[in-house]
């Protein structure tokens, strides 16, 4: 699986709820919260979906710290993309939790409330450090104290734009929005000049577009949402006039980040977001686009892009806690994070690391030029979606972002009702 901007989206998008007996399971007789001891023992290490294309990569990290500390051996298994969150809640619920598994915050938020993700602030905290404060910080639960798994790789990614389309509807295609009131005024331009025919964008708001335009999505003790706000019903009464205008693409409602790519590709939406991945896309299957390919920032109102998290997590139940911390780190220290980025189009959460020349060199290629503007935003890049905000509650956002584009509710009630659906779902994440 080719993990890009997308990919991270979708491993945001899956959410666990654990059972209530989790609470009590695991390894009775394991769980010791101090790494400061012998390095040693045999652990199981979990990944998502990443064995098929990477499976050289990580038997070549798991030979390297089985040769560091002798004493040690790591069983590796990996699991398909579908199914994930399920296979961990049952994992959870059965004590059969792996020693060291890959996570999204999301994923990460009911294994810390369970008690059984380890809190790295007290038992890792001398790698603190080593991270990107944001990337840090994306494994915290709002309500609880500490930080519940190692920072991984990272990803982010701009906005691509079709110039022939701006410059057919009389835009400045060397001027692309970059603000929203910029990019909602060039969206109607486009949809009239084309009777509708082009639509700017093809998805509907999330909640990471509710950050990334400033709303407050949450209260500070994470204990209700927020988004509801009057900054909340303006942006979502600027998507509304976009529908309305065909500035939206009319199948934004059931839209998918792949059905959303082919529209781009096709010539029917004039804006997409993406990634360093999908230049090569371009170039095979629309070698017209690709030649009239404008690159861009994500538009945001608070300074900060949006960045997706992985996260490798250590079971507060294994009996090997040492060994267990040892590898999580060595997993997601700046070497191999480093050579994992030159694999795939990520990029590493390791403080320093994106200032290497790989990073930072221009040599001309627009895939560079992406991975360059990439990586200097993600410095200070933050994790718009809650990491309580569960699949249940995105499905009941979309739900009435639906009604309200459809004219069945207006903004203000449909965030509302969003924002009572999902404080229930909270209440019922315990």
């Amino acid at each position: 699986m080719r993990i890009s901007r997308r990919v991270l989206a979708a491993a945001a998008a899956v959410a666990v709820v654990l059972p209530l007996s989790a609470c009590g399971s695991g390894n009775d007789g394991g769980g010791s919260t101090d790494a400061s001891g012998k390095v040693e023992g045999d652990i199981t290490f979990q990944t998502w979906n990443l064995r098929a294309n990477f499976k050289s990569y990580f038997e070549g990290v798991i030979a390297d710290f089985e040769k560091k500390y002798p004493d040690t051996q790591v069983k590796w298994v990996d699991q398909p993309a579908e199914g994930y969150a399920d296979k961990i809640s049952a994992d959870a619920a059965g004590g059969t939790l792996p020693d060291v598994v890959n996570v999204s915050p999301d994923l990460v938020a009911p294994l810390a409330k369970a008690g059984l993700a380890l809190d790295l602030d007290k038992s890792a905290a001398q790698y603190k450090k080593e991270y990107l404060a944001g990337a840090w910080a994306g494994h915290e639960v709002p309500g609880m104290t500490g930080t519940y798994a190692f920072p991984w790789y990272l990803n982010t990614g701009p906005l691509f734009y079709n110039k022939s389309l701006f410059e057919e509807a009389g835009l400045d295609a060397s001027k692309p929005p970059t603000t929203y009131d910029e990019l909602f005024s060039d969206a109607l331009r486009l949809a009239g000049k084309s009777d509708g025919k082009v639509a700017t964008l093809a998805n509907v708001p999330t909640i990471e577009d509710f950050g990334r335009y400033g709303v407050d999505l949450m209260n500070k003790q994470g204990t209700a949402f927020a988004f509801n706000d009057a900054k909340g019903v303006e942006l979502l009464t600027k998507y509304q006039e976009l529908y309305d205008a065909k500035a939206l693409d009319p199948q934004a409602l059931t839209a998918t980040p792949e059905s959303s790519g082919k529209k781009f590709l096709t010539g029917a939406v004039a804006m997409n977001p993406g990634s360093a991945l999908d230049l090569g896309n371009f170039k095979k299957q629309a070698p017209n686009l690709y030649k009239n390919i404008g690159i861009t920032d994500q538009i945001t109102s608070t300074g900060k892009v949006n960045m997706y998290v992985m996260g490798v997590m250590v079971n507060s139940r294994t009996k090997h806690t040492p060994a267990a911390v040892a590898f999580a780190h060595f997993v997601t220290d700046a070497r191999n994070q480093m050579s994992f980025a030159k694999k795939v189009a990520i990029f590493p959460s390791t403080a320093g690391s994106l200032d290497d020349p790989y990073f930072t060199k221009e040599d001309g290629s627009d895939e560079t030029r992406v991975r360059i503007a990439a990586a200097k935003s993600l410095k200070n890049a933050v994790n718009y979606t809650p990491v309580l905000f569960s699949e249940q509650m995105k499905t009941a956002l979309r739900n009435e972002v639906a009604k309200a584009l459809q004219g069945k509710e207006s903004p203000e009630a449909a965030l509302d009702n969003a924002v009572k659906a999902c404080d229930r779902l909270l209440q019922q994440q315990g």
